[in-house]
């Protein structure tokens, strides 16, 4: 492997791009709010954009990520071969491929409106900052899908111009989906981050930790139906959430024995509970 081979495969590493699954997570609430947004027919340019702001601003949120968590990488046993934990790539590296890819996302936002523009400050403001809230409270994960949420009112932004009330459900429901499935990504590192101090929702739940993730997902579903009766939905879309309540199921029985493995795959299973919802929303407007 040549030398600038192996550089740019140290910068996917970087940025996730090798492991899609973020893409997916951020993706899936944007869809939703585009295709809502949009009554099943988005703007061209608008989706384009979105799309890749998507890839852009998760793989920057990936190099600014490792960048606050270079030090405590090297104590996690899933994250120590992560570049800079490794030492592949130095630290003021990653803060110029964050820099840069938020600078690239900002210039694609520029082709919106001035509503978007605006909104698009916070949202990369909340990607530089997630990294940090570990250390100071235990509910990062909420923080997390705050930052990964935005998408919603910035698609209903570009799109419809205006920030409606179920714009709003969508993003709370966002918020508790992401507290859900990063819950679960850290119950596979608990044992790690207890040992190096490190604040997490699963450390805060402890061993009721299955149990605040259910509760938390009936209220998720129950924002999700109040949307749905909000936008007068067809039973296309209720179709898709009970396609979503399928998987939420499947990964309760996962997690059931806290194994560190199962966990991973439960978090990773959250793709097609996204995806279902997408797929019941596209439905309805397709079909009715």
């Amino acid at each position: 492997m040549s030398v600038i081979t192996q550089r740019l495969h140290e910068y996917v590493r970087l940025t996730r791009l090798d492991r899609p699954i973020g893409i997916y997570l951020v993706m899936w609430p944007m869809l939703w709010a585009l295709w809502v947004a949009g009554e099943g027919r988005p703007d061209p340019l608008v989706f384009v954009v979105f799309m890749l702001g998507t890839v852009l601003m998760r793989s920057a949120g990936c190099a600014i990520n490792d960048y606050a968590d270079r030090h405590i990488d090297l104590h996690v046993s899933r994250t120590r071969q992560r570049p800079l934990a490794a030492g592949t790539i130095r630290p003021r590296e990653a803060v110029m491929v964050f820099a840069v890819l938020s600078l690239l996302s900002f210039v694609l936002v520029l082709l919106m409106n001035p509503l978007t523009i605006q909104l698009s400050v916070i949202g990369v403001l909340l990607a530089a900052s997630y990294p940090f809230t570990k250390r100071y409270t235990y509910l990062p994960q909420a923080y997390l899908g705050a930052a990964f949420g935005w998408a919603i009112p910035m698609a209903f932004a570009a799109q419809a111009n205006a920030l409606p009330p179920v714009a709003w459900l969508l993003f709370i429901a966002n918020v508790l989906w992401s507290l859900i499935y990063d819950t679960m990504y850290a119950m596979a590192d608990r044992a790690d981050d207890l040992k190096i101090g490190v604040k997490s929702s699963a450390i805060l739940f402890g061993r009721h930790d299955r149990l605040i993730i259910g509760l938390l997902q009936g209220v998720m579903f129950g924002l999700f139906v109040l949307a749905g009766l909000t936008l007068a939905m067809s039973p296309w879309y209720y179709l898709g959430l009970l396609a979503a309540v399928g998987f939420a199921v499947y990964e309760q029985y996962l997690i059931r024995g806290r194994d560190a493995q199962q966990c991973f795959r439960a978090f990773l299973n959250n793709h097609y509970l996204g995806a279902s919802i997408f797929i019941g929303i596209a439905l309805h407007y397709l079909l009715t």
